[in-house]
């Protein structure tokens, strides 16, 4: 790229030889320094309309300034300051008996030759002497200068208290009052450009992005408030380049800027610099940087005014930043009607007419046009020639003109009140009278807009949001989509019509610019070590957390009653469930229970019609009874387990378990002792027929039942049951369960009850082979066996499941033991009873006693 500098600057020159042969060179550079109108009182103005090349390499002692170029935006400056001047001389309410004259100058962006014109207009002298002045009398009442040179202007300006107003942005570092007490800014302050800017990226949710910004004062400062405003709204920045303000600069860091946009990711960079700020920058590696970036900038930077059409391409959909401002009527026609001719004095005019229409000068004075074209105009040019619309520059140029009116018409008015009018006499006073009246100003100009030269009384910018668009010949265009007011509330800040935005060359959607693509509802995010907050992984929400927003950091826990969808993006509320009567399992349950009370009581009923049968006299028939009765309670008793659970339900469940089932088997246990005791009695020699006739087996249940009642007791009076929720036991539901209070006072009553239900049946187990017709001691040994194994099973089981299941489990070892202990003991009597009756008489009795009698004397022989 180094190597092509040079060839470059030989093509401008080829160029510039072009546009000057065609007409006579001494009549070109022997024109006026300045642009002089006669006036009361004037102003003076500096703005840089030519761009000098100054080499003082050539001789040590005198610099060599070669034309490089016409600055047709800065050209506006100076039709903007004319046709204020003549806007408020026509103005009989402003200023009347008083004409305002200008005296314009170019100034150099050259360090060394940027204070040679203001000091040939203060000295009056081709060679700038300081501290003298061969001027009879200076009516220059203001300097109106642009920003980039108000510092050595200003602080020249400074020594003679000479006002000055500046019409570029507005510049933190001039506001110091100590330092620049006579300048005054035109520009209202930018301390909302960052936030319109960060309003913009998060409209089209932009959250990477690059950042090439000036290496000036100015552009820290805008970095530095950009960088809080970005942060603060979740923007990450890829990289930041600061671009430098000199051509040597520029060039030897270009190469490495080009590379850093090649390489980067994010589509959207903000430019915040001046045009000046990118010397080279229509060098050919340009053209494949842009045409696939997103530029937003501000109006200070006028790429509109390249003339390289590659260039103009790279940035088509570019958005920019302007301040808002109202229409200046007029302005457009008076630019329509400017021409040499009408403006002879102007000789600014008359070189640019020469350059741009390839004119031609004859006369001694330079001023007479020949050749050129009919139609020759400024309307006639293309934009990047020369805007019809009026600039930034050329407004606060427009209210600066204003602003001095005003003051000199404040303080004329005050003058009068204060001493007699003179007639006839010139308007004399110095410049630093003006100083009073400048710092207080404020007025309303002609398009409506409010100014104020306080700077701490300015108020905040709008912004006006421009799509620029290059069409084909070298058409260009600012469309303007969109504004930013930070005095609107929040939803109403900015206002875009995205419909009318083009965006970037090869573009046909809404341009995206993200380190990681957001993490849809359901996701977080998770941080990449190293990386910017942008830049993330997307990791699904845990079990009952959701996310129910892009891009969260942290999943939100569903609350106990509630659960997360299969998305994990929303909670539901869990529905209330329980084993209800409703409920197909425990409809099965409900019907196993009653259909078994209903045959528990069928078998009581047959026991009772056959109450005087041998069979039912034979093992005890009261026993008999209560065991029926009991077995009736522990089917029944599981209805307790089902429905809605309360407290009574709850307080009943395990307590009626405990006592009907302990009745039961206590029942069994007196049963198998009567058996035990019946054939002790009958056997010769023994003397236990009173303990069988006293009902000592009997005494059993009420004590053994009034034991478990006291557990039950103390059950209840230290840690009762109640009711409690099971939020995750099954999905998406809250279980209605009760809480069967002390853990360890359950298992005491169901302890006790295992106790029992051993003893039983070691006790049925030893009585088995007594020699009986109708010895029940094997039914008994099956129906503990029974019992036993059903409850043995249990306990794993109950403690391996929740909810619902772990209540059915509960009441189907209910029923499954009740059952057990039903068919294995009653069921072969029922039997008997009903299907072979012929066993339960007393001839059928007697003859199996003579069989048995008959089979041991054979056996004996």
């Amino acid at each position: 790229t180094l190597k092509m500098f040079p060839l470059i600057f030989l093509l401008l020159f080829l160029q510039l030889c072009l546009l000057v042969t065609c007409h006579d060179p001494n009549c070109f550079f022997q024109m006026e320094r300045s642009y002089y109108k006669d006036g009361d009182i004037e102003i003076a103005a500096f703005f840089p309309i030519y761009i000098y090349l100054v080499d003082r390499m050539i001789n040590i002692f005198k610099n060599h300034i070669t034309f490089k170029g016409f600055q047709s935006k800065n050209y506006q400056y100076a039709l903007a300051l004319v046709f204020a001047i003549e806007e408020i001389n026509k103005n009989p309410q402003l200023l009347p008996n008083v004409t305002l004259g200008f005296d314009l100058y170019n100034v150099m962006h050259s360090d060394m030759m940027v204070l040679q014109n203001p000091f040939i207009w203060l000295a009056g002298l081709e060679e700038d002497v300081p501290n003298y002045t061969c001027r009879k009398q200076s009516k220059s009442v203001a300097v109106i200068s642009g920003t980039s040179i108000a510092v050595q202007v200003g602080t020249l300006l400074e020594l003679y208290k000479i006002p000055q107003l500046t019409i570029g942005s507005f510049e933190p570092l001039l506001s110091d009052s100590g330092q620049f007490s006579s300048l005054y800014q035109m520009a209202p302050k930018d301390n909302s450009l960052a936030r319109g800017i960060v309003s913009l990226m998060l409209h089209f949710s932009w959250t990477w992005v690059g950042l090439a910004i000036s290496d000036l004062p100015k552009g820290i400062q805008f970095m530095s408030n950009l960088k809080v405003e970005l942060q603060k709204n979740g923007i990450c920045v890829d990289f930041v380049e600061l671009i430098a303000v000199t051509e040597e600069s520029y060039i030897s860091l270009q190469n490495r800027f080009h590379i850093q946009i090649l390489k980067s990711s994010a589509n959207v960079v903000i430019l915040f610099c001046d045009t000046d700020s990118l010397i080279g920058i229509s060098f050919p590696t340009w053209e494949r940087v842009m045409t696939w970036k997103v530029w937003v900038t501000t109006s200070q930077w006028d790429f509109a005014s390249f003339e390289d059409p590659f260039l103009l391409h790279s940035f088509h959909g570019t958005l920019i930043f302007s301040h808002h401002h109202g229409e200046i009527s007029g302005f457009k026609n008076f630019l329509q009607t400017a021409n040499p001719s009408k403006y002879p004095e102007d000789f600014y005019l008359l070189r640019f007419w020469l350059l741009v229409f390839d004119c031609s000068v004859t006369g001694a004075s330079c001023k007479t046009l020949q050749n050129c074209p009919l139609n020759a105009s400024l309307e006639s040019l293309p934009p990047h020639r020369f805007d019809m619309s009026m600039s930034d520059g050329s407004y606060n140029i427009y209210n600066a003109v204003y602003a001095v009116a005003h003051s000199v018409h404040e303080m004329l008015l005050q003058e009068v009140e204060m001493q007699p009018v003179n007639n006839g006499a010139k308007v004399a006073f110095s410049p630093w009278q003006l100083h009073p009246f400048l710092k207080n100003l404020q007025f309303t100009n002609p398009a409506g807009d409010l100014v104020n030269l306080n700077h701490l009384r300015n108020l905040e910018a709008e912004y006006d949001i421009l799509n620029f668009l290059n069409f084909p010949y070298g058409v260009v265009h600012k469309v303007k989509v969109g504004q930013f007011s930070p005095y609107a509330s929040q939803s109403q800040k900015l206002s875009l019509s995205e419909n009318s935005i083009e965006w970037a060359t090869g573009i046909t959607e809404t341009p995206h610019s993200v380190c990681s693509e957001s993490c849809s509802p359901g996701f977080r995010k998770t941080p990449l070590e190293g990386k910017p907050t942008c830049c993330f992984d997307c990791t699904p929400c845990p079990e009952n957390e959701i996310s129910n927003q892009t891009d969260m950091d942290q999943c939100m826990k569903c609350l106990d009653h509630q659960y997360a969808s299969t998305e994990r993006n929303q909670c539901f509320h869990k529905k209330v469930t329980f084993l209800s009567f409703e409920d197909p399992l425990g409809m099965t349950l409900v019907c196993t229970a009653l259909c078994f009370s209903v045959l528990t009581a069928v078998v009581l009923g047959v026991f009772v019609k056959h109450r005087d049968t041998p069979i039912v006299k034979a093992n005890n028939r009261c026993l008999s009874y209560i065991l029926l009765i009991a077995l009736i309670f522990c089917f029944l008793c599981s209805l307790l387990f089902i429905g809605h659970p309360n407290t009574t339900t709850c307080v009943l469940q395990q307590t009626t378990f405990g006592v009907v089932f302990t009745v039961a088997v206590s029942t069994i246990l007196a049963k198998t002792i009567t058996v035990v005791l019946a054939f002790k009695v009958t056997a010769p020699g023994r003397r236990m027929r009173h303990w069988l006739l006293s009902g000592v087996p009997n005494s059993i249940i009420p004590i053994c039942s009034l034991i478990q009642l006291a557990l039950c007791a103390i059950w209840l009076g230290t840690s009762p049951p109640f009711i409690d929720t099971d939020a995750h036991s099954e999905h998406g539901h809250i279980i209605l369960v009760c809480n069967k209070g002390s853990i360890t006072a359950f298992y005491c009553v169901l302890g006790y009850l295992g106790s029992l239900a051993l003893l039983s049946f070691t006790v049925a187990f030893l009585a088995r082979n007594l020699p009986d017709t109708f010895n029940e001691a094997k039914f008994l040994t099956f129906s503990m066996l029974v019992f036993c194994s059903v409850w043995v099973t249990f306990l794993p089981v109950y403690h391996s499941t929740k909810g619902k299941v772990m209540v059915a489990v509960e009441v189907f070892s209910i029923l499954a033991s009740s059952a057990g202990l039903l068919g294995c003991i009653f069921v072969p009597k029922c039997y008997i009873i009903l299907f072979r009756p012929e066993k339960n008489a007393l001839k059928g009795l007697r003859d199996r006693i003579i069989s048995k009698e008959t089979d041991v004397l054979r056996s004996s022989s």
